[in-house]
């Protein structure tokens, strides 16, 4: 990991070092991922078997899992890991049922009242990685609160593993959460399918979730087309920053940024640290951990992105995490709640020795779809709302009709718009 104090740089440089890897904006694979799309656009089911077989060297016979295969896959689970599965589903439905709107009405003069009530998606597709680490997380993640909120069709697209097979602890725990339709595509074709639609795989009105950075251009490319589906929000490669003080476990501190860093080898992870011993310690751990996690590999690509920063007063400390909005914060310092205030941008904060990451990325009840690459500055992770839209319903009486009408007249005449004006002076005639 670079080493930067952070009270030696000039604004310039803190922009540098804050910078994000460049792959999720590389040039060439935004031409290859619009060549994907445009594929499975105009080839439909033909294509997605096509970029399967190119992609993921796997000749597949059917794209959709049956519904009978989920619930096998659920029944030949041992009850342990049934067990830890429902524990999880139950706290991600707990969190977010209540989350459930309520509607409004207001009365904002007399003989005018205004609603906004909520209505569920229709279809959502949702995309659960499943290439080098088959995520059940974000399955869970993903369809427990698109069934709390209502969503009808809740279509799970997720990768082929090497065997052709989706992994059978994903399959298990798409029945347990009552999924509507599997298929087995990933990459940027899957986000292709569930924006276009295809003979198989129905289209869908909003895409979630996370991937690597081709499935994270295939959503932003497919959101800016006219008509196209909405998305969660912007999400690339993952990341991390923890704070660390002399009162940190440099143990703890290093096994988040590690549970980061396996992930991708563009993943990225930062620590914040209170002077260069705490800091010593944290790399110390880290290359002591690396040796035994069996993704050393990827996880030690990622740590070439990694960055460590001094810094030793709260002031820096605030001001290094809002200019990088992280999507995972892990506040290990004396009395963590006192940053949570001043913090305007991160994904999701996890405060205190006891709260590693993976509390949240598995069975807190907190979403783990999370805004990466600086979005957390104007986008929330996945919650209930993701799921849902509001329609405004207004209504007037007779008598808020000429208290109002009027106003609404004027303002048209402000506009130059005649009709406008017409639709409420013919009415206000017919109360005469």
């Amino acid at each position: 990991m670079r080493r930067f104090i952070w009270k030696d740089l000039d604004v310039s440089e803190r922009n540098d070092a804050l910078a994000r890897p460049a792959a999720i904006s590389n040039a060439a694979l935004i031409d290859d991922v619009r060549g994907i799309l445009n594929d499975v656009k105009d080839n439909g089911d033909a294509a997605l078997f096509r970029l399967t077989e190119k992609y993921d060297g796997v000749k597949l016979d059917s794209l959709e899992v049956p519904i009978s295969e989920l619930e096998a896959a659920w029944n030949a689970l041992s009850a342990s890991d049934k067990a830890v599965i429902e524990r999880a589903q139950r706290n991600i439905k707990r969190f977010h049922k209540a989350q459930i709107p309520a509607p409004i009405e207001v009365e904002t003069e007399p003989g005018v009242v205004c609603r906004r009530e909520a209505r569920a998606i229709e279809t959502a597709g949702l995309y659960v990685p499943g290439g080098t680490a088959p995520l059940v997380s974000t399955l869970l993640m993903l369809s427990v609160p698109a069934k709390v909120a209502g969503v009808q069709n809740r279509i799970v697209v997720t990768p082929p593993a090497k065997n052709g097979k989706v992994n059978p602890v994903i399959l298990a725990a798409a029945f347990r959460c009552k999924v509507t339709r599997l298929f087995v595509v990933g990459g940027a074709q899957a986000i292709a399918a569930l924006a276009y639609g295809t003979e198989a795989i129905p289209k869908c009105d909003k895409i979630f979730g996370p991937g690597n950075a081709w499935v994270a251009a295939a959503k932003a490319l497919v959101a800016q087309e006219a008509g196209g589906p909405a998305i969660d929000m912007p999400a690339g490669p993952s990341e991390a920053m923890v704070l660390a003080d002399s009162s940190s476990n440099p143990a703890f501190v290093a096994s988040d940024l590690l549970s980061q860093a396996e992930h991708d080898t563009v993943a990225q992870v930062i620590c914040v640290a209170e002077n260069d011993a705490v800091a010593n310690a944290v790399e110390a751990e880290i290359e002591t951990q690396l040796q035994t996690l069996s993704r050393k590999d990827i996880a030690r690509e990622s740590l070439g992105y990694g960055r460590m920063f001094i810094a030793d007063n709260r002031a820096d400390i605030i001001d290094i995490i809002n200019r990088y909005a992280p999507e995972h914060l892990i506040v290990q310092l004396r009395d963590p709640e006192a940053y949570v205030g001043a913090i305007r941008n991160a994904g999701s904060i996890f405060l205190g020795p006891w709260t590693p990451e993976s509390v949240g990325d598995y069975a807190s009840g907190t979403n783990h779809t999370l805004p990466t690459y600086g979005a957390a500055r104007a986008y929330s992770g996945v919650t209930l709302d993701s799921f849902l839209k509001y329609i405004s319903i207004q209504q007037l009486t007779k008598k808020g009709l000429k208290r109002l009408g009027p106003v609404v007249e004027r303002l048209a005449e402000m506009e130059g718009l005649d009709a406008h004006k017409r639709a409420v002076t013919l009415r206000l005639e017919a109360l005469q």
